[in-house]
């Protein structure tokens, strides 16, 4: 353990009033960001990012306290940065540029108390924290509604080559005896951010090479489009035979949660996989 870190007043009145003013500036932004998790459950997981994030910290713990701190006035330059952009994004009225100002006047912190070292190891858990933050609305509404057609076109496609007669007409599927409209809660983006989080930590833990963490993550995108077209065509089918009763309630949100563990287990299966790929010279 670093005997220094305890010793050094001047860094630790620094580091308490900058964390201080941290948490008396941003505590508005903190708020409103924690009510839009209660409000809004395609980002309902936000409340565990912060929780991770300083877990991340917790596990590199023996690295941290092994380094030498080296404060870096650099630091000062990039806290400026991150409330400009706090500003920017008050006059502007746009919430998402407040919050992520979060993560860049942490990174600031960071630098400029305990060193480039320090910002090293904290950069991932400091950018991990950019998945309890929602999308700008203009951002979100232009990857649902496509991902609203994709997943009716999908299901529409697999129920008429099943011989069952469909007609859809954009994200509306036209059955015999019903009609089924796949809204913008079933787009898909719900679980997709979820699985992009999950997908994340995953190969954080689970991959030492940066090439096979990139590939992991990526593979979420595929495998949460793939399972929510899935189950958009399992809800037309059983819509058509049990009736639209089939599509709301508990059957809809079971349908969900199950399509939900596909995809885990998917990405799960995926990274098996990936670890055993190897291009590395044999030994005779």
């Amino acid at each position: 353990m670093n005997i220094d870190f305890l010793s050094h007043k001047g860094l630790i009145i620094r580091a308490f009033l900058l964390l201080a003013s941290f948490l008396l500036l941003y505590y508005p932004i903190i708020v409103s960001l924690v009510h839009d998790w209660s409000i809004d459950d395609n980002y309902s997981h936000g409340y565990i990012v912060p929780f991770m994030s300083l877990y991340l910290v917790w596990e590199r713990r023996s690295e941290l306290l092994s380094l030498k701190i080296k404060p870096n006035s650099s630091g000062l330059l990039l806290l400026i940065v991150g409330l400009f952009v706090m500003i920017l994004g008050h006059v502007g009225a746009e919430l998402f540029l407040g919050r992520l100002s979060i993560l860049i006047v942490l990174s600031g912190i960071a630098l400029f108390l305990l060193g480039k070292e320090y910002l090293k190891i904290l950069a991932f858990p400091i950018g991990f924290l950019i998945f309890m933050i929602p999308l700008p609305s203009v951002i979100f509404n232009s990857l649902a509604f496509p991902l609203q057609l994709l997943a009716a076109r999908v299901a529409a496609g697999i129920i008429y080559t099943c011989g069952i007669p469909v007609l859809r007409d954009g994200n509306i599927i036209h059955l015999a005896n019903t009609t089924l409209e796949v809204a913008e809660a079933c787009s898909g983006i719900r679980s997709l951010v979820t699985i992009m989080t999950l997908a994340t930590i995953y190969a954080y833990f689970m991959e030492s090479k940066r090439w096979k963490q990139v590939v992991l993550f990526l593979s979420s995108i595929p495998i949460a489009i793939i399972t929510n077209s899935a189950r958009v065509t399992f809800t037309g089918f059983l819509s058509h035979y049990y009736g639209d009763e089939a599509a709301k309630g508990f059957y809809h949100t079971f349908e969900g949660w199950f399509m939900f563990v596909v995809a885990f287990s998917l990405l799960l299966l995926f990274g098996l996989l990936l670890r055993k790929i190897t291009f590395g010279r044999k030994v005779h």
